[in-house]
């Protein structure tokens, strides 16, 4: 999955809070909805964009969806996130290592 997808779905503040709130529990576009200042269109239209990018999923439970996220693209977000602390991390070692002088052994005077 193209990490570019994930962090452009998460873009737009009201998707980010929509997957913060599936973060915490599973819920239905009505519970969604009920504590956001958008109509329930609205939240159906980010849970779209959410979900084709891979970060959020839904179960049937009767006639509603539940809504969750999508712990593959979680975990394929946050493998992204990993490897570029990892590279970051490499290349201040790779400096401090490099702009590393030794101090002078003052305790031989």
């Amino acid at each position: 999955m193209d990490a570019s997808r994930h962090f452009h779905a998460l873009g737009d503040p009201t998707r980010r809070r929509i997957f913060e709130m599936l973060a915490r529990q599973p819920r239905a576009v009505t519970e969604l909805a009920a504590q956001l200042p958008v109509s329930r269109p609205a939240v159906s239209q980010h849970l779209k964009v959410l979900q084709d990018a891979g970060l959020v999923r839904f179960d049937r439970a009767g006639t509603r969806n539940i809504y969750g996220v999508d712990p593959d693209g979680l975990r394929a977000m946050r493998a992204y996130l990993d490897a570029l602390w990892t590279e970051a991390l490499g290349d201040l070692k790779a400096l401090a290592e490099s702009t590393h002088k030794p101090r002078p052994d003052r305790s031989r005077t």
